[in-house]
């Protein structure tokens, strides 16, 4: 019997069906409607199939020997155009000869296609963080699924903070195809420097300095939700749901993706892939920090503060404009699975490759202003609670980021930019809001005088609470950065998740 493409009926619980494998295994069946009948064909990519083995699918109780003419198909199958789940379809063959012939077909197209799947990875579970269930999520919904896939695994429950980059520093990765974080940001924040950190240690680069050419790393990062947003796991897949998550490990999906790189006076502070913010989201993440006790509500409380305190600060923005004109941050064009902005960026970042960042100094546009926000995101920092995120046409791995500059003005003002994060209106729609792609960014403080202090005090009266230094602080991905003077670089995908972008509704 030929193993390269296979067609025979077989049964589906007592249905005949026709069987076929190609580059997908498909099954016709006829269904009687009124006094027609009408062919249906259900197909499965292969790559998609999870796992294919002998029998029905069931437990065993007890030792069977006997060849069965039975057997059983794993795959991913959409609830949504992004919600994946794991379903199994039993097959029932006219005897076990056939049968066997089957699974040993498909599981050699598997092979065939499946030299980007995993075999072994190193997962790291934060047991404290978001809500504190990141060890029962593993345990219960992906640990058997991982088995099933015949995907060995190395599990470690972090301790204490950073103990998950400290323990990728110092392993041996040669072993593993992948490391895989089990929590919120901040865990992938972890294994994000610190492979980030290993790959360059072990490339005998010098990371510290801004104009270090950081090399990317081989190794996939996967990520299992489990924190109070998981902004990451959402901006790249559409869904924050832990199989899901898990069944695009298992097949091995490959999306890259930049990282921003954060410097004060030339040296390194952090890596980041999402916000890095000064004004608004500063101030609320450093008034969070004395309300921990609240859990998450204690960043709406925060951020109540800070709107009633409607802070604003001068400084001088200076970047380094993308000269992409194929995509800008006020088109439609959104950053979905097989995206071309992406994947012709390479060509276009080697084409621009003799500009150096160091350039003449009327390369470099600035903007001088009292900001109320000044937030940078390498992709759209979608989450739950804004579907479309800070913003919506940021791309995932060609080279930029979106510099969304926000000027001074009054709370409601201010309210009416914050709203349009959930409302799906145009957030850049307004005339104190400016937004750019940019390459690269620095930022310089002023220092505000006798006057515009005693101003401040005034404006401030009505809610004199918290912080009113002259100063914001940088939210980068959650962790604050205690300085004001900022350089940030865009490095064109840097590191690779097992992932594939989202995926177009109308495509799927």
């Amino acid at each position: 019997m030929e193993t390269e493409n296979l067609m025979c009926l077989v049964r589906i619980k007592g249905t005949e069906v026709s069987l076929a494998l190609e580059s997908s295994l498909s099954w016709t069946f006829t269904k009687k409607r009124a006094f027609r009948k009408k062919s249906i064909t259900v197909s499965v990519p292969v790559n998609e199939i999870v796992n294919v083995r002998p029998g029905d699918g069931k437990p065993k109780t007890k030792r069977i020997n006997a060849p069965s003419n039975e057997f059983t198909v794993y795959h991913v199958s959409r609830k949504t155009s992004q919600r994946w789940s794991l379903q199994l379809v039993t097959f029932t063959a006219p005897d076990a000869q056939v049968a066997h012939s089957w699974v040993q077909a498909i599981q050699k197209k598997m092979f065939q296609i499946g030299h980007t799947r995993p075999r072994r990875l190193l997962v790291f579970i934060n047991p404290y963080g978001g809500r504190g269930k990141a060890s029962r999520i593993y345990y219960t919904e992906i640990s058997h699924l991982f088995q099933l896939a015949g995907i060995e695994t190395d599990v470690i429950e972090t301790t204490r903070a950073n103990h998950a980059r400290d323990l990728i520093f110092e392993a041996d990765l040669q072993t593993y195809d992948g490391v895989v974080c089990v929590g919120g940001d901040g865990m992938f924040s972890e294994l994000l420097h610190g492979l980030v950190n290993r790959t360059q240690s072990d490339n005998g680069v010098c990371e510290g300095k801004e104009d270090a050419k950081l090399t990317p790393c081989n190794l996939r990062i996967g990520i299992i939700p489990a924190g109070s947003t998981d902004c990451v796991c959402f901006a790249t897949m559409g869904v924050n749901d832990p199989v899901t998550s898990a069944l695009h490990i298992i097949i091995g999906d490959t999306q890259p993706m930049d990282v921003c790189a954060s410097y004060h006076d030339g040296q390194l502070m952090r890596y980041s892939v999402s916000l890095i913010g000064y004004g608004f989201f500063g101030d609320v993440l450093r008034e969070s920090e004395n309300m921990r006790w609240l859990g998450p509500m204690r960043y709406d409380l925060a951020g109540l503060k800070t709107v009633l305190r409607n802070r604003s600060y001068r400084g001088t923005v200076e970047f380094l404009e993308a000269c992409d004109s194929s995509s800008s941050p006020r088109d439609n064009t959104r950053c979905r699975t097989g995206c071309l902005v992406c994947s012709e960026s390479s060509e276009r970042l080697q084409e621009e490759a003799e500009e150096s960042l160091n350039c003449d100094s009327d390369t470099w546009k600035k903007v001088t202003g009292s900001f109320l926000a000044i937030n940078i995101t390498g992709m759209s920092s979608a989450c739950p609670k804004s579907q479309d995120g800070l913003s919506p046409t940021a791309h995932l791995a060609d080279g930029t980021a979106d510099l969304i500059l926000v000027q001074e003005s009054g709370i409601v003002q201010f309210l009416r930019h914050l709203s349009r994060y959930t409302n799906r209106k145009d957030q850049f729609d307004l005339h104190n809001v400016e937004v750019h792609r940019i390459r690269a960014m620095r930022f310089t403080p002023e220092e505000a005088d006798e006057e515009e202090a005693i101003h401040r005090q005034k404006r401030f009266f009505v809610c004199p609470c918290g912080n009113t230094s002259a100063t914001s602080s940088w939210n980068c991905d959650g962790e604050i950065l205690n300085c004001e003077q900022l350089s940030v670089r865009v490095h064109h995908q840097l590191i690779q998740l097992f992932a594939r972008g989202i995926e177009d509704p109308s495509c799927s």
